[in-house]
């Protein structure tokens, strides 16, 4: 649930980029704008969002994450002023970036090997049926009104609404795999490996700030993770653009409902995709 509601977060702002645009007078660089200092926050955040994850109790800080996202997507909604959008998508973020080390560490911990790309690709297929459902109503809404609110402000706030009650779920039923011991598995030699990588400190005389480049000096030294920030670099461009595929279908002349369908059609194909890849990478 927690993985449906961040992508549909996700796309809910470039679903209705067009009335965003009516709304504060803002053009298309003013909205890549919105689009570029989320990931910036998210970007710069989620390193030190991963070592919050591995001293502390999961669900807290997914719960955390969680209601700081869903406080900022209302804000969005109350916002008058373009800039005030901006900080609060900034805020946003770094919601985000708590939230996406916290989810994928729940699945490393939570299967064995054996299955672990399956169970991600999964988590991505449910994540992306969030993000149709959030951005296609989005879309289709945006131009109505509910109550004088004007339907684009009135799916932030029902977003923030559903994203408070998932942190509260999160929060009192989800359990820290940690906790569950290591007698529902066995542990293989790869996840000791993975274990020494974060094991090997003194969390009682390091500050954060040293642990956090101690654990990030481990990880870059792996040379598959170097290789997957490289294909990163290049490969998210082309994704950072596609949050434009509404509002661009919508200028050249899609009524709502149309472009709403073509970008679900786009994510659905992602989603399986997703699900397929981690099959094969079994």
């Amino acid at each position: 649930m927690a993985a449906v509601m961040e992508l549909a977060d996700e796309n809910l702002l470039p679903a209705v980029y067009k009335e965003v645009s009516e709304t504060f007078k803002a053009g298309p660089s003013d909205l890549s704008y919105l689009t570029f200092i989320r990931n910036f926050i998210q970007g710069i955040a989620s390193p030190v969002a991963g070592i919050l994850v591995i001293n502390y109790d999961r669900p807290t800080v997914l719960s955390i994450g969680i209601l700081c996202w869903s406080l900022s997507t209302g804000a969005v909604s109350a916002s008058k002023y373009f800039m005030q959008v901006g900080f609060w998508r900034a805020v946003n973020g770094f919601g985000l970036a708590i939230v996406i080390p916290a989810l994928q560490s729940f699945i490393a911990d939570s299967y064995m090997d054996e299955s672990r790309g399956t169970d991600f690709g999964f988590l991505s297929l449910v994540g992306t049926v969030g993000g149709i459902g959030g951005g296609a109503i989005a879309t289709v809404v945006a131009c109505n009104k509910f109550w004088e609110i004007p339907g684009w402000r009135f799916a932030f706030v029902m977003m923030a609404t559903f994203s408070i009650f998932i942190a509260s779920l999160v929060f009192t039923f989800v359990v820290d795999p940690r906790k569950r011991g290591s007698a529902e598995h066995d542990i293989t030699k790869n996840s000791a490996d993975r274990e020494d990588l974060i094991e090997k400190r003194n969390t009682n005389s390091m500050s954060i700030w040293v642990e956090f480049w101690t654990v990030m000096k481990a990880v870059m030294k792996v040379q598959t993770f170097q290789f997957i920030i490289l294909q990163g670099l290049v490969g998210s461009l082309p994704w950072t653009a596609m949050v434009f595929y509404t509002l661009w279908f919508e200028l050249i002349g899609f009524d709502r409902n149309s472009a709403a369908a073509l970008v679900s059609l786009f994510a659905a194909g992602c989603a399986i995709g997703s699900f397929l890849g981690g099959i094969v990478a079994d």
